[in-house]
């Protein structure tokens, strides 16, 4: 029975798309700690980044569930989550995003003071981020913002301080969020629209949604080969940069306006092996090269 409900909780918050995010905040630790002071981030640092981002990206999926509960069991391809289809309560939901902000909390505060200071904006984007939907097509970029805090968020951990470097490495990951939501977004279109629901898919259209989240990964790209040359790293991670925009191209290349029928390789399998390369490739640079 535990272990049933364990793996219906692990379901409700899609744990398996924390490969997303994950390389991205180990890599804002890495080249945070390589850029700032010469040496690589600790275990016990990484520990805690662990805990945070586990914790973090729990609540903010729980939160997303509870509040969009009402539109999830309307929608046909949402109405079998966990809280529309009956498996967990609202009130279990709540629980479990208390106890994933405590272990926010916890980690937050074995990292640094600064990391303490900031966690207000990160729970006000985590919970503000389910909302935005109801009000504004530029929800995708939202939610870029507050998944970038991730990556932010590890660079901070383990300097302290912000930097030029921090920041454009923020909004290079930013529209890199923006750009696979935008296409992830396009298989909501009609139901969007009969809801009131925003998101630029509803809002342009899908041809036109496609185009913009290329742009947006557009500008991932120039933010990515920008921290080349503000730091020391060498050409293996600018080559990792390239493999890892090639996995762009090719994610744009299968998803068209006139067949969605690829969105989930593009969103599920691409994305998540962009963040690795892109993260296996920095750490070999840091590591063996940089460092």
């Amino acid at each position: 029975m535990l272990w049933r409900k364990t793996k219906i909780f692990l379901e409700m918050i899609k744990i398996e798309h924390t490969l997303f995010a994950l390389p991205f905040a180990f890599m804002g630790a890495l080249l945070g700690s390589v850029v700032s002071f010469n040496h690589l981030p600790s275990w016990g640092q990484i520990g805690w980044i662990l805990l945070a981002m586990i914790g973090a990206r729990s609540a903010a999926m729980g939160l997303n569930r509870v509040i969009d509960k009402v539109f999830d069991a309307k929608n046909p391809r949402t109405a079998m989550r966990a809280i529309p289809a009956g498996l967990i309560s609202s009130k279990e939901a709540i629980i479990f995003i208390i106890i994933s902000f405590v272990c926010l909390f916890w980690a937050a505060y074995h990292l640094s003071p600064l990391a303490m200071k900031l966690l207000p904006v990160a729970v006000f984007f985590l919970v503000f981020y389910s909302y935005t939907k109801r009000f504004t097509w530029t929800c995708h970029l939202i939610l870029g913002m507050t998944v970038a805090l991730a990556p932010l968020g590890g660079w901070i951990a383990v300097t302290g301080e912000f930097s030029l470097a921090a920041l454009v490495f923020y909004v290079a990951i930013v529209f890199w969020l923006a750009g696979f939501d935008t296409i992830y977004a396009t298989q909501d279109v009609e139901f969007d629209r009969k809801e009131g629901l925003h998101s630029i898919p509803a809002r342009f259209g899908i041809p036109k949604a496609l185009l913009i989240a290329r742009w947006f990964h557009i500008v991932t790209a120039a933010g990515l080969i920008s921290l080349f040359f503000l730091t020391d790293l060498s050409w293996v991670y600018l080559f990792g940069v390239l493999v890892s925009y090639a996995l762009l191209m090719y994610e744009h290349l299968i998803v068209k306006p006139t067949d969605l029928t690829k969105l989930n390789t593009a969103f599920f399998t691409m994305n998540s092996a962009l963040s690795i390369s892109l993260f296996v490739f920095t750490l070999i640079d840091l590591v063996v090269f940089t460092g």
